[in-house]
């Protein structure tokens, strides 16, 4: 644990301390976050966060590389020198977009090539669980491995830049999310299911630790966004976690009490709250026969603004979800006991009613007015905003 630890603190320490210099760059390059019909932020916002994150990671993957601890996973594989490769390629394209916006076909053809880059190296799943069948478990060829690598992450890459649509949110999503993957896969470990050499754990320390530096820069009021590049990346990082955990054991966990099929079941139900956003956010254009790039209003996170929670409240309400599904997932493996499951129900619809029926709005939760700029923010960042601002509205 002590290994994960020093991991974990390069990491966090890596990305706060970065997370300055890129709220000094961004805006001298563009990388600014206008306000929008669709955005909920009223000023212009320091973007490009994603590059603070990335450095961070590899802080953080430099000194796992220098443990004897984790010399499994880098002596005898190549996981992750493509994990490295598809990180640097989900980055680049992220940050091409916070720059310059790129079409949605370009910015999939580029999670396309990242999950590739993934599967050649061979972070791909071995095994796959198909409920209520005959069978237990399904070994997959090479080719449908791959398939599934490249789905798995084009699907958690646009959940997570989905999801990504108030201060704080995504980052303290993957806090939470990754916390429990991280102790799911080190049960795994435990018990012998999983290879001393697999790197989920890792990855998932890696990205809790990276959104522990970032989110003390990006909660209400953010001083900067993490953008494509640090959304997209995100969801790579999860998926990584989501297919070395969840496809490397064919045997059951015997904490398992209600997930038979688990533990590919397990990530899928941690990661409930952005997966369900994405899920509405596909029906939801289907059924309007809207195009699937347009952007809308009807995330999870808007709709809770317009039953009149706040920007801070929503975002706290949608990590309090995820840390009930995060608890659903991981006490019958701790307890293995059904009922464990009793106190997380009523936990659920004490929140599903506070949602509903919660009182007005709280003091410090209001949004910001139009014109307002965070008393926080320093003088020569606001200079530099301001004068990004009267550029982008000579130029229109």
């Amino acid at each position: 644990m002590g290994g994960y630890l020093l991991v974990g603190a390069v990491g966090a320490i890596t990305t706060f301390l970065a997370t300055f210099l890129v709220r000094r760059i961004a805006p001298r390059i563009g990388a600014v976050s206008m306000p929008g019909p669709r955005s909920v932020h009223t000023y212009p916002t320091p973007s490009l966060g994603g590059a603070a994150m990335f450095l961070g990671f590899c802080a953080a993957l430099a000194t796992a590389s220098q443990l004897s601890q984790f010399g499994d996973m880098f002596d005898s594989s190549s996981e992750p020198v493509g994990l490295l490769l598809a990180a640097g390629v989900m980055f680049l394209v992220g940050a091409v977009d916070d720059l310059r916006p790129v079409s949605p076909p370009a910015k999939v053809a580029g999670q396309v090539l990242s999950a590739s880059l993934l599967s050649l190296f061979g972070v791909t799943m071995f095994y796959f669980r198909v409920p209520f069948a005959s069978y237990e478990y399904v070994v997959l060829s090479p080719d449908m491995a791959a398939l599934i690598t490249v789905v798995t992450v084009v699907v958690l890459a646009n959940a997570m830049n989905l999801i990504d649509g108030l201060d704080g949110l995504a980052a303290g999503i993957v806090i939470i999310a990754g916390t429990a993957m991280f102790l799911y896969s080190d049960r795994l470990l435990k018990a012998g299911l999983l290879d001393s050499s697999n790197i989920a754990p890792l990855v998932a320390v890696i990205a809790v630790s990276i959104c522990v530096g970032f989110l003390p820069h990006n909660f209400n009021p953010a001083r900067i966004f993490m953008g494509d590049a640090g959304a997209m990346f995100l969801g790579l990082l999860l998926a990584v976690t989501t297919i070395e955990m969840g496809g490397r054991t064919a045997d059951q966990f015997s904490g398992q009490t209600y997930f038979f099929f688990a533990p590919l079941l397990i990530p899928l139900v941690i990661l409930a709250v952005p997966l369900l956003d994405t899920a509405f956010s596909f029906l939801r254009r289907l059924v309007g026969r809207k195009s699937f790039h347009v952007a809308d209003r009807e995330h999870l996170h808007h709709r809770l603004m317009r039953l009149g929670h706040g920007p801070r409240r929503s975002v706290v309400i949608l990590w309090l979800w995820t840390a009930l599904a995060s608890a659903a997932a991981l006490i019958p493996t701790y307890t293995n006991r059904g009922n464990a499951l009793v106190p997380i129900a009523l936990a659920a619809l004490a929140l599903l009613l506070f949602t509903y029926f919660h009182p007005g709005r709280g003091d410090g939760d209001q949004e910001l007015p139009d014109d307002g700029l965070p008393d926080a923010r320093p003088d020569e960042e606001v200079v530099q905003l301001d004068d990004h601002r009267r550029v982008r509205d000579s130029a229109g």
